[in-house]
């Protein structure tokens, strides 16, 4: 490389998203022994695309900002006990697919964070893994050559990047989450039924509804879930499947890096992990993502909808809060709500169910037509589910039209699972007893 008329060494990085950011170093704006050693200090060692560590730990310092957050007391555990019990001998009225939870108990803000921290890195860590292998792609090869010790730290970066997002996301959320499935994928260790009673008071607040009355839904639609992902073993990977599908296809835009960087003053490490935090590296959807994002949204209005379909049901001439406190948690998720900002912020993922009603219509009506075991027994393979196009047309579906395989083969199938016993999975396994 030649050298400036000031016999100051060219940039390495000139011509490309990092000459802005790295602009100093041959400068001696700053000392680059210093520099290296604050963004070290900044970006710690960690496993993984993710620093889960500093995710956690800024979470729960979110978490202890924003007020206390003491863990719920014996009265509030009973009173948890007591409306699972009852949950679930509503449920046993109204589904064949047996009890999911063995345990229900109730959870500080903390504790929620604690319990499901695993999940979210399952969940994050596919996407963040393609996020910073995209980012030491979109170097030119000179570049990545001359960088050296530099790419170590970038990757680091993008660790530290994500880190920040994950921990700032989970505390937000935590403040607001009332359930371990409230997003539609249990977050916390199987088969435990879990909600937070500072997360229940909240939704319940306005709704002019008792405190009981809101807990108990809740609590309902808490177990529903883990009977459904219990019962349907394949379910889980399905939907963690279509995340990672939707980390392969992630692309970074150098253009875009590039016009953000221009502001950044690089003697300032706190400004660069500003921006880190900020989305610096945020990739725009691609057609891939799209279709990835497609099918997670279907599959999350199939379980959304089984569960205000059997829940109603359970409800129906016992509880008369049951119905608009269901429109009120439906709003909530037309809205978006605290699990698709959560999402969206993380990786531009987000989690709504958007056809949530045509999907309760769906099984409401399979329910009316081959009854309660029928609608039930397509949960048991993923080859019985309907369609995206399904929800489009959900009686359609229920009166065996516009179907991809033959009505014969579809009602054999189904009829075979109906002469099973219903705690058995379609391998003829045990799949759970009712409790």
């Amino acid at each position: 490389m030649a050298e400036n008329e000031n016999d100051e060494p060219d940039n390495p990085f000139k011509g490309t998203p990092m000459e802005q950011l790295f602009g100093a170093f041959s400068g001696g704006e700053m000392d680059m022994h210093q520099i290296m050693g604050q963004m070290q200090k900044m970006f710690a060692p960690h496993e993984g695309s993710v620093n889960f560590d500093l995710a956690k730990d800024i979470a729960r310092h979110t978490v202890a900002a924003a007020g206390p957050d003491p863990s719920p007391n014996s009265a509030q555990q009973g009173a948890v006990d007591d409306a699972a019990q009852l949950a679930e001998s509503w449920l046993d009225t109204v589904t064949s697919i047996p009890v999911g939870a063995t345990t229900a108990t109730a959870w500080s803000r903390a504790e929620w964070i604690e319990a499901t921290s695993g999940t979210w890195q399952q969940l994050v860590e596919p996407i963040a893994a393609h996020v910073v292998k995209a980012m030491g792609e979109a170097l030119p090869e000179e570049a990545k050559a001359m960088a050296g010790p530099l790419m170590g730290m970038l990757s680091q970066a993008g660790g530290a990047m994500f880190g920040q997002q994950v921990g700032q996301a989970l505390g937000g959320l935590a403040g607001e989450i009332v359930s371990s499935t409230e997003i539609g994928i249990p977050l916390g260790p199987e088969r435990i039924a879990a909600v937070l009673p500072s997360g229940v008071e909240a939704f319940g607040e306005g709704l002019e509804h008792p405190a009981s009355d809101v807990l108990l839904y809740i609590v309902l639609r808490e177990c529903a879930h883990h009977r459904l992902f219990h019962h349907s073993p394949w379910l889980r990977p399905a939907l963690v499947g279509a995340i990672e599908e939707f980390g392969r296809g992630t692309r970074i835009d150098v253009g875009a890096i590039e016009s953000q960087l221009q502001g950044l003053d690089p003697s300032r490490p706190e400004e660069i992990q500003e921006a880190l935090a900020g989305g610096l590296f945020e990739p725009e959807r691609t057609p891939e993502q799209q279709r990835a994002l497609d099918r997670l949204e279907t599959l999350l209005a199939f379980i959304e909808g089984w569960v205000d379909e059997i829940v109603t049901q359970a409800t129906k001439d016992r509880m008369p809060a049951a119905a608009p406190l269901a429109e009120a948690m439906r709003r909530r998720r037309a809205a978006g709500g605290p699990a698709e900002q959560t999402f969206a912020s993380l990786v531009g993922l987000e989690l709504r169910p958007r056809k949530l009603r045509e999907a309760t219509t769906l099984w409401a009506a399979l329910r009316d037509r081959q009854g309660p075991d029928a609608r039930d027994a397509v949960w048991s393979h993923p080859d019985l589910m309907p369609s995206a196009a399904d929800l489009d047309d959900p009686l359609g579906f229920a009166q065996g039209e516009h179907r991809t395989q033959s009505d014969d083969d579809f009602d054999a199938a189904l009829g075979e699972l109906l002469d099973n016993d219903p705690g058995e999975a379609s391998d003829g396994e045990p799949d759970g007893t009712r409790e």
